[in-house]
């Protein structure tokens, strides 16, 4: 077996890495091979985990707590395990899910598990984020009929804006004199002379 490595990361820096890198010793990781990141699991632009992989070599190992701590979009988190485990010749072991240890089994049905697991997790996040989505713009959707105002809350309209705006009804001036004097733009008069329009229908 080559070097022992292990990879941490938390989301913000106010979050605590701490239970991880307690996992990461008990399985004799020594500390100064735990490389942390403490930014999003979007996507793999982390400093510490490029600076690790450019140290990886064939027969290393490399240990995280979840599967989630490596990252969050599954597409990525699956090409960096073909990454690590095919170009480079590492093992991954995720502590806390067993059938994610490439060192169990190094034959075609292991490899075969570790993928299917994969896939499953892959697919199980992708319907997650589908779900959510979801869920929110049913939300949206509800909060709008209750009558709830999304966006920023519209200006005040100024205290002339009644007067320019019948001037400009009965075409005693333009649209653009009109916003001058009412000191908006000409794009924001027209809207805000729809909304009046509206209001008095």
């Amino acid at each position: 077996m080559g070097t022992v490595y292990g990879y941490a990361r938390v989301s913000t820096r106010e979050q605590n890495e701490v239970r991880q890198i307690i996992a990461l010793k008990g399985v004799k990781v020594t500390e100064e091979n735990i490389y942390i990141d403490k930014q999003s699991g979007q996507n793999f632009e982390r400093p510490n985990y490029q600076r690790m992989v450019k140290r990886l070599k064939k027969d290393d190992v490399v240990f995280i707590k979840s599967i989630d701590r490596l990252g969050r979009n599954y597409e990525e988190v699956l090409e960096q395990w073909r990454i690590l485990t095919k170009d480079k010749g590492v093992d991954i072991v995720v502590l806390d899910m067993p059938l994610l240890d490439t060192r169990r089994e190094k034959n075609l049905l292991g490899t075969f598990i570790a993928d299917l697991v994969l896939q499953l997790l892959s697919f199980m996040a992708d319907s997650e984020r589908t779900n959510i989505r979801s869920r929110q713009q049913e939300g949206i959707e509800a909060a709008k009929q209750r009558g709830v105002q999304f966006g920023r809350p519209a200006k005040p309209l100024p205290e002339n804006f009644a007067q320019v705006y019948r001037r400009w009804m009965a075409k005693e001036i333009s649209a653009e004199e009109a916003a001058k004097v009412c000191n908006l733009t000409t794009a924001t008069f027209y809207r805000r002379a729809r909304m009046q329009r509206g209001g008095e229908s």
